[in-house]
């Protein structure tokens, strides 16, 4: 009986963690008001998911790892704003990721953002903490820019 129930508790513990897989925010506004509650910064992450070649190997060597899941959970809230050719998006979600891209000045792609946000006379302002994009070495070498760019709020 004893180990029945313990297989039983082994079997739904690893459901419950694999339910709390990362989530990538599409809606900054809602992004931001889990930023505040969570006292976390933002990662805004600008990508091209369905053409942009870096981003995508971004994604598998980084952001797709056991190690960055991990991070990312503890440190930051994740806001995607993609730039597809071929994946439909609604007209809400382009013009908001439009602003961003103009707002952040952004060139190019990949392009990964924190910043923290506050609320001056009203409006929502991001301070920048700092940028990165694709770095050569996986989520290790990845993770080192990142945490770089973090201690420095």
């Amino acid at each position: 009986m004893k180990k029945i129930f313990i297989t039983l508790l082994l079997l739904i513990g690893s459901f419950a963690v694999e339910a709390q897989e990362l989530v990538w925010h599409t809606d900054v506004n809602k992004a931001i008001e889990i930023s505040k509650k969570s006292k976390k910064p933002l990662l805004l992450f600008f990508t091209g998911s369905d053409w942009c070649g870096w981003c995508i190997r971004l994604q598998k060597e980084v952001l797709k790892t056991a190690d960055f899941e991990k991070w990312a959970k503890e440190n930051v809230v994740l806001v995607e704003l993609d730039y597809p050719r071929r994946t439909p998006q609604t007209p809400e979600i382009k013009k908001q990721n439009d602003e961003l891209q103009k707002a952040f000045g952004i060139q190019g792609y990949p392009t990964i953002h924190f910043a923290k946000v506050t609320n001056k006379a009203g409006k929502v302002n991001f301070d920048g903490l700092g940028s990165t994009g694709y770095v050569a070495g996986g989520p290790v070498a990845w993770l080192e820019v990142a945490n770089g760019i973090l201690k420095k709020k």
